[in-house]
C-alpha cells in the first residue's frame, strides 16, 4: 500500500518531539479503527500489542495468520508512520507446541532451534520493509535471586544461548533491522544489573544487538526518578541506542487495589501529569541515546492496566482520556503549561 502525507497535528507529540525521538503507541486491529485521527495526529511510530506474537501469527506449527498483523502494517505505511516489531522469542504467548516433540514428549535442542529460526525468517522477513526494529527477546532475566535467566520453556529447552541464536536468526532474517533486548522492572538496580550483565555478555560474544528497550510500566509513586536515571546510564554505558518501548503511568500505586472508583481523583492526575513531566524532562535530557518512546496504548479508552493487577478496575495511565481528549500530563509533556 502506497505511504501518503501524515497529518500531524499543531501542538502534537509527534511533532513536540521530532528532533528528539520517535513518539510511539501500541495498537490493535480495532484501535487502529477506533483511535484512528487520535493516532495520525499524534503519534509517528506504532507497535503492534499482541498480533506480531508467536501465539497471535504462528499458532500451529504450519500454519501462519497474519491477517491482524497484516492491518496494523498496511495502517503504518499507509500513514507513513514506523513500526515497531513485538515480539520474537518470549515466554508468555507462545504456543505449546513449539515445545513439545510430537509424541508426547518435550521437544529436544535442535528442535526447538529450528523451530525458531524458522519462526522468525517467515515473521521478520514478512515486514522487513515495514518494520525498522525488532523486540526479539521479551523478558528473559529474573526478578529476584541469584540466578540471571528466567526459568523457561526456551532456556530448558535450548540452553543459555538461546538469547544469542534468536538475534542471530533475527539478523540473518532482516540485515537491516535494529535489534533490541526488552524487559520490565528495568530500572530496579538489581534487575539493571542482570539486564547489563546478560546484554554486556551478548556483546562480548558478538552477537548483532543494536539496542535495550525499557519497557516503563511505571506509576505514580515508583520507580524513584533517581533509579530511572540510573538505569539509563547504565544501559547506555554500553554503547547501545536505548528506546522506552511500554510507557504508561500507573495513577494507582503498587500497593493501591482499590477497585471503586469511577474516575481518578484530583490528586492522582496531579501526580500523573507531576510524573510525566519528569519523566520527559529525563528523556529528552538523553535523547542522543533515547531514540524513541512507545505508550503502552493511545488513551485510556483502551488499556491493559484495566483489569489488572486489579480485576474489575478502570486504570487512566495515559495522556488521553477515555473520550480522547488531552489530559494535563499531555500539556506537562509538550510543556505548555509553562507558558
Amino acid at each position: 500500500m502506497a505511504s501518503t502525507e501524515r497529518n500531524i497535528a499543531e501542538g502534537s507529540l509527534a511533532r513536540a518531539f521530532e528532533k528528539d525521538f520517535y513518539i510511539g503507541a501500541a495498537v490493535s486491529s480495532r484501535t487502529i479503527v477506533s483511535q484512528k485521527e487520535l493516532l495520525i495526529g499524534q503519534y509517528n511510530s506504532l507497535t503492534a500489542e499482541n498480533e506480531m506474537k508467536f501465539a497471535s501469527v504462528h499458532p500451529q506449527e504450519r500454519t501462519y495468520t497474519f491477517e491482524e498483523a497484516d492491518r496494523i502494517a498496511d495502517f503504518a505505511r499507509e500513514h507513513g508512520m514506523k513500526l515497531r516489531g513485538h515480539t520474537l522469542v518470549w515466554h508468555n504467548q507462545t504456543p505449546d507446541w513449539v515445545f513439545e516433540d510430537g509424541q508426547g514428549g518435550e521437544a529436544g535442542r535442535e528442535l526447538l532451534l529450528e523451530r525458531m529460526q524458522a519462526h522468525i525468517e517467515k515473521v521478520v522477513g514478512r515486514y522487513s520493509e515495514t518494520v525498522y526494529g525488532w523486540d526479539v527477546v521479551n523478558e528473559a532475566v529474573t526478578d529476584e535471586g541469584e540466578a540471571l535467566l528466567r526459568p523457561s520453556r526456551w532456556l530448558k529447552g535450548i540452553g543459555e544461548d538461546y538469547i544469542a541464536q534468536a538475534f542471530r536468526f533475527a539478523q540473518a532474517a532482516d540485515p537491516n533491522a535494529l535489534l533490541f533486548y526488552n524487559d520490565y522492572n528495568e530500572c530496579n538496580p538489581g534487575k539493571r544489573d542482570k539486564i547489563c550483565r546478560l546484554v554486556r555478555s551478548l556483546l562480548d560474544e558478538g552477537t548483532p544487538i543494536h539496542g535495550i528497550g525499557l519497557q516503563a510500566h511505571w506509576n505514580v509513586q515508583d520507580p524513584p526518578l533517581d533509579d530511572i536515571r540510573a538505569a539509563i546510564e547504565a544501559y547506555a554505558a554500553l554503547g547501545l541506542q536505548l528506546q522506552i518501548t511500554e510507557m504508561d503511568v500507573s495513577v494507582f500505586a503498587f500497593q493501591d487495589r482499590r477497585a471503586d472508583l469511577a474516575e481518578p481523583t484530583a490528586e492522582m492526575l496531579r501526580l500523573q501529569e507531576q510524573r510525566y513531566r519528569q519523566f520527559f524532562d529525563l528523556f529528552r535530557e538523553y535523547s542522543g541515546t533515547i531514540t524513541g518512546v512507545t505508550f503502552w496504548g493511545a488513551a485510556d479508552d483502551y488499556t491493559w492496566l484495566d483489569d489488572f493487577p486489579v480485576r474489575g478496575r478502570k486504570n487512566w495511565p495515559l495522556l488521553f482520556d477515555e473520550r480522547q481528549r488531552p489530559k494535563a500530563a499531555l500539556r506537562a509533556v509538550l510543556g505548555t503549561d509553562r507558558t
